[in-house]
């Protein structure tokens, strides 16, 4: 059986409204002749006469006036389909987003991403997931809705990103540290115990790296896979830890924040989505407030 023509709808809706085929003519702007030749084709699709003469006008048959409401209905659902989504109305929004993140991230943002939700869109719902990789797959299969994260080599091409700030490297320490007094240089840092933080359990950084190019190295005493463990453990030692500044914000409290003595590559932050939401209103509309909520203190934004 041949699929028929779905145009053969928006044209049986118009004669059934207007009871003519001028009339249905001038609704959808066409000739009297080209309506004559489609209601002729919708007879042969439906095998009734659908509109048949009485007078000088035409009457619907009994399948016609069955058919009247469905057609109509039809049409309508049709148009809702396809017309472009209207802008969201956060108030109204009853939706659960999930976002994968670092710890410092969620510590630093979740509190007031989570206080503006209460207030303009108290029927979202914001799940904060661990991030053990950059495995882009969760984006891809829809198990996410976003991701923050630094792009990189490994960061799959079809995602759309958005910054959100820039951020620098500092040294960590507790108060009283005996790096704490006097100037921090680079053999000072490197004379060091260390903490690295490094969620794949590589042992080396670009730290060192930039050491290496001044004749030096460093002890690392211990590894954790995350900025809030190693902020915790240099709480309670004599450990040095290299973290993101702006990132780690919440987690600092009393610790100490030098300068690196050595020059380290400013890293970007950005939010990362699948491109098959880049046109949702709802995920459009909540990029953007977690994006002016970075865009505030203590986060520098990207231009």
């Amino acid at each position: 059986m041949s699929t028929p023509d779905l145009n053969l709808l928006i044209t049986l809706d118009a004669l059934l409204d207007a009871g003519s085929v001028a009339g249905a003519a001038r609704r959808l702007g066409l000739s009297p002749s080209a309506m004559s030749r489609a209601l002729s084709r919708l007879r042969e699709t439906t095998g009734d006469p659908l509109l048949v003469r009485a007078g000088r006008g035409l009457v619907p048959t009994p399948r016609a006036r069955e058919l009247r409401d469905r057609v109509g209905e039809l049409v309508r659902e049709g148009q809702a389909v396809l017309r472009p989504q209207q802008a969201v109305d956060p108030a109204r929004l009853e939706r659960t987003f999930r976002l994968r993140s670092s710890d410092g991230f969620v510590e630093a943002v979740g509190p007031a991403l989570l206080a503006r939700l209460a207030v303009e869109a108290p029927g979202v719902r914001l799940h904060f997931l661990a991030k053990p990789d950059k495995e882009s797959g969760p984006l891809r299969s829809g198990e996410l809705d976003f991701e923050t994260g630094v792009i990189g080599a490994t960061t799959a091409p079809e995602l759309r990103t958005q910054a959100l700030f820039q951020d620098h490297f500092v040294a960590v320490l507790r108060p009283g540290h005996p790096l704490c007094d006097g100037p921090l240089t680079a053999s000072r840092y490197a004379g060091a115990r260390h903490v690295l933080v490094s969620r794949r359990g590589q042992p080396h950084s670009p730290v060192d790296e930039a050491l290496a190019k001044q004749g030096l190295s460093r002890t690392v005493a211990t590894l954790v896979p995350g900025f809030a463990t190693a902020l915790a453990l240099v709480r309670g030692s004599d450990l040095v830890a290299t973290v993101p500044e702006r990132h780690c914000a919440a987690l600092l409290g009393d610790l100490v924040v030098r300068p690196l003595p050595f020059a380290l590559p400013a890293i970007r932050v950005a939010l990362l989505w699948h491109p098959r939401l880049d046109a949702d209103p709802a995920h459009r509309w909540l990029r953007t407030l977690i994006r002016n909520i970075c865009a505030q203190e203590p986060y520098r934004p990207l231009p």
